[in-house]
């Protein structure tokens, strides 16, 4: 995160005495990160947040991946991963992997089920919600989201999802190896947003009260560090009291929400690169959204982009709702996620380009995500893959 908030009950000065008001104390806990020398969080909990009485594996969905050889092109079709007679499940243990590397898991899920308790160790999370509404339930409080909201959860935060509302949630789940953030170069050197940020921190919703919840033998799933060709493992985690006791917090590390509408989209006279729609950098990978918006305004503009080939990235394309004009003709849809891996060279679909002469708007809404190292397919993807469109541009193949 990039700046300070304080919610609940915390003493004057930090790591002194803070009692209960039947004169215990309080549980004093340092949520921190990079080796407690970068942003971090003070929790206060009513009992000791390290006491657990149990701890057993938790078996994994499937993380296996495939390399993407030989190279091509792919249209997924990820509506198609939860098909209408499928079994209802939850957005934690649900989660299909679409494709992966090293620092980043990329996965999709329809939910209609309350998810269990849940911690990621290995990484922050950023969830995006295509459709549905859901409470989320954390350590540090509550968040009400919903269609077109980011949910970034840090690393190691205890939390659980609760579907709300009469449709199922329809989440894009982005999992890093790392941390995510606001683009360095939109934060000042103290970590304010500037004033060329296509957002504020006006913009970003943190949890508004504490949540206390009263229990014993709380089990957290929980992913972590580990054995075997994925390097995560599972593991479920009984904790002696309830995760949920923080009665304040104050730091600068914490969930929170940041709707999709509320990114202010940079545009220009001729054709602007992609880095102009970037939400969020993480190690290895940045996280980027396409919103409705004025496009190029110079007389002899062409508002699609222009072939291009990113060398030193893979770019995934998730296709949330509007016309994008120039993959038209392609067979993507809403739903739909293209992967345009490094070595290929990409562009608008044949006549995308003079159909799109003369527009001055373009209402289209997609996220992607650029990585720095190769990305495998999941086994989301070899399931939903059409298996034509790396040949869509020329119109033919080649057996």
């Amino acid at each position: 995160m990039t700046y300070y908030r304080s919610v609940g009950a915390v003493p004057p000065k930090r790591h002194t005495q803070f009692r209960a008001p039947d004169g215990r104390l309080y549980s004093e806990e340092l949520m921190g990160e990079e080796g407690f020398s970068s942003d971090s969080t003070l929790l206060y909990h009513r009992e000791i947040p390290s006491a657990i009485v149990a701890s057993r594996p938790w078996s994994l969905p499937d993380l296996a991946t495939t390399p993407n050889h030989p190279l091509r092109p792919l249209h997924l079709r990820l509506h198609e991963l939860f098909p209408v007679d499928a079994q209802p499940t939850d957005v934690v243990r649900g989660r299909r992997l679409v494709l992966a590397n090293p620092d980043v898991r990329i996965s999709y899920v329809l939910a209609s089920e309350p998810s269990p308790y849940y911690r990621n160790a290995m990484g922050d999370e950023c969830v995006f919600i295509e459709a549905g509404s859901a409470r989320v339930e954390t350590v540090f409080g509550a968040l009400d989201v919903g269609a077109g909201d980011f949910v970034v959860l840090p690393r190691a935060t205890v939390h659980r999802w609760l579907p709300t509302g009469d449709e199922p949630v329809r989440a894009y789940c982005i999992e890093a190896t790392s941390h995510i953030r606001p683009p360095q170069r939109y934060l000042s050197r103290f970590g304010q947003l500037l004033e060329h940020s296509p957002y504020c921190e006006r913009d970003l919703h943190g949890p508004q009260a504490p949540l206390l919840v009263e229990g014993t033998d709380v089990e957290v799933l929980t992913k972590h560090r580990g054995p075997g060709p994925s390097g995560v493992v599972g593991s479920a985690v009984v904790h002696a009291t309830h995760p949920f006791d923080v009665v304040g917090w104050d730091g600068c590390l914490y969930p929170y929400r940041f709707a999709v509408s509320d990114f202010e989209p940079i545009t220009g006279r001729v054709h602007q690169p992609p880095p102009v729609h970037q939400v969020f950098e993480a190690g290895g990978f940045v996280i980027c959204a396409f919103v409705p918006r004025k496009v190029d305004y110079h007389p002899l503009a062409v508002p699609v982009p222009y072939y291009h080939s990113n060398v030193d990235s893979d770019e995934v394309m998730f296709y949330v709702a509007g016309d994008y004009e120039a993959r038209r003709g392609s067979g993507i849809a809403r739903g739909s996620v293209s992967l345009h891996p490094g070595g290929h060279s990409h562009g608008p679909q044949p006549g995308a380009v003079e159909n799109a002469l003369g527009k001055d708007y373009f209402d289209e809404l997609a996220v992607m995500v650029d990585t720095f190292r190769p990305l495998e397919l999941g086994e989301g993807a070899l399931a939903s893959d059409d298996g034509v469109y790396a040949y869509s541009w020329a119109g033919r193949r080649l057996d």
